[in-house]
């Protein structure tokens, strides 16, 4: 079946709104000829004559007349769907799911102050935070998700990035522990205890790296999915933890009972990026989305 020429629904709106061939040609800046050429193929599209001649102009058909509205509001449809999208749109009346997907410490440290800005500007729209086992992009190029947050490590080549801000590790340790009663040296530090977080269930990362570097090796004990279970173990034992700075802001994982401890080695940076699908780009509901994670994360990490 062929497909139909969607330009005759501009053609046949202009005849059936004018009432003359002279009238739709003027409209649509087309000759005469070449409008009563169109109208006959609007006549053989539809097995309709749509307009017939009356003395020295035409009448609509019964067929016609029943088609003006629908025909208009088409016409109107398709010129919106092929326009470009206001750039503004009034978040308090949108209604749409947002999902990010983000490990278990960006959820236990900003879904609260995130949940309460989306709520306050878009009270219709819902916000569900999915879980991260990978780094898998398929998520985003599937729709599934409309951000995803974390370190960038190796992404899709076609998918978007913002920083939204930079953190890096620090160690947690109880109030009263041995650790704390002196300056923290590498060789103390490697001396005791660790506990750490990680998904692949790693006990080495680059702190042992930079301790290898000086002839030191840090014993870890237990290794935890989250960097919460982390903190608490570290609470309650004379285990070290190995944290985001981040964590000790004030508004994630109870802290209380715990002293943040600046490594006595070098590590990385940590830089915690925003990630979507370019389709996403130009979407005004999104933007605001992107621009709303950024600004609250960045208003809670910012310095004093």
């Amino acid at each position: 079946m062929d497909a139909p020429d969607l330009n005759l629904l501009r053609a046949l709106d202009a005849l059936l709104t004018e009432g003359s061939v002279t009238g739709a040609a003027r409209k649509l800046g087309l000759s005469s000829s070449a409008m009563s050429r169109t109208l006959t193929r609007l006549r053989s599209a539809t097995g309709d004559p749509l307009l017939v001649r009356a003395g020295r102009g035409l009448v609509p058909t019964p067929r016609a007349t029943a088609l003006r509205d629908q025909v208009h509001a088409l016409v109107r449809d398709v010129r919106a769907v092929l326009s470009p999208q206001p750039g503004a749109i009034d978040i308090a009346t949108i209604e749409r799911t947002f999902t990010i997907r983000a490990g278990e410490g960006f959820v236990e440290l900003f879904s609260a102050p995130l949940v309460a800005a989306l709520t306050s500007a878009a009270p219709r729209s819902r916000l569900r935070f999915a879980p991260k086992p990978d780094k898998h992009a398929d998520p985003l190029r599937a729709g599934q998700i409309d951000l995803e947050i974390g370190v960038l490590g190796a992404f899709a080549p076609e998918i978007r990035t913002q920083l939204i801000f930079r953190d890096h590790f620090v160690g947690a340790a109880r109030t009263g522990h041995s650790l704390l009663a002196a300056p923290v040296t590498p060789e103390r530090y490697a001396a005791c205890n660790h506990v750490v977080a990680s998904r692949r269930g790693a006990f080495v990362g680059p702190v042992d790296d930079a301790l290898a570097s000086l002839g030191l090796r840090r014993q870890t004990v237990v290794v935890v999915p989250g960097f919460s279970d982390a903190l608490r173990i570290a609470r309650h034992s004379d285990l070290i933890a190995l944290v985001p700075g981040s964590c000790f802001n004030g508004i994630g994982p109870s802290t209380e009972g715990l002293r943040a401890i600046e490594l006595p080695v070098r590590t990385p940076g940590i830089a915690i990026s925003a990630m979507w699908h370019p389709r996403m780009d130009a979407d005004p509901a999104h933007r605001w989305l992107r621009e709303t994670v950024l600004a609250t994360c960045r208003a809670i990490t910012a310095p004093d």
